[in-house]
């Protein structure tokens, strides 16, 4: 099948949205984000591109820490809202009720199914955006969203950003076991 070629954006890959919360001059603060990722196993870390001038980031500099909450749909309308009105301007202290990491006490969302809080390792400027480094120390779950001690996704349910529809999904169907469902390959046979 022929190919048209794209410039690039950030429509490469399907991201997960999260809300990225901070502690903000004693204040929780959260953040839509779309543009993360896990860049290293162990020790866990994560690389979140947001603009330095969002106030969510300020508290990130300022704390050392920050969270990562993965909504469902039934949060999406708060945490679409929470994209739209700027933390400098509005208290989004109240949005949500949290709960403190226990290390570095960054504020994550009782409501998502699951969280992770991390310590700020560093950050990258670039020209719109600044990558700030988390290394993940905690992960918290509701206990109903966990299969056998193990997150299942489908009871999760993430949110799903994606370009250039500015489209928010719901995961779809698990397809095949990873590191398993290759075995029967046979070169050609695609």
């Amino acid at each position: 099948m022929p190919k048209v070629k794209l410039d690039p954006g950030p429509f490469v890959v399907p991201m997960p949205l999260a809300l990225v919360g901070a502690s903000v001059g004693g204040k929780a603060n959260f953040m839509p984000a779309a543009f993360l990722g896990i860049i290293n196993y162990q020790p866990t870390v994560v690389a979140c591109g947001l603009s330095p001038a969002h106030h969510t980031c300020a508290g990130i500099v300022e704390t050392k820490a920050f969270s990562i909450n993965l909504p469902g749909a039934d949060l999406v309308e708060a945490a679409d809202w929470c994209g739209l009105a700027s933390g400098k301007k509005t208290d989004k202290s109240a949005v949500f009720e949290t709960f403190p990491g226990d290390a570095t006490g960054a504020p994550m969302i009782s409501r998502c199914r699951l969280s992770a809080e991390c310590r700020l390792l560093f950050t990258v400027p670039f020209q719109v955006d600044t990558v700030y480094f988390g290394e993940v120390i905690g992960v918290y779950a509701d206990e109903q969203a966990l299969t056998g001690g193990a997150p299942d996704w489908r009871k999760i349910a993430p949110l799903i950003f994606t370009f250039p529809d500015k489209g928010y999904w719901t995961l779809g169907e698990r397809v095949a076991q990873a590191w398993s469902v290759g075995k029967g390959f046979r070169k050609g046979k695609s």
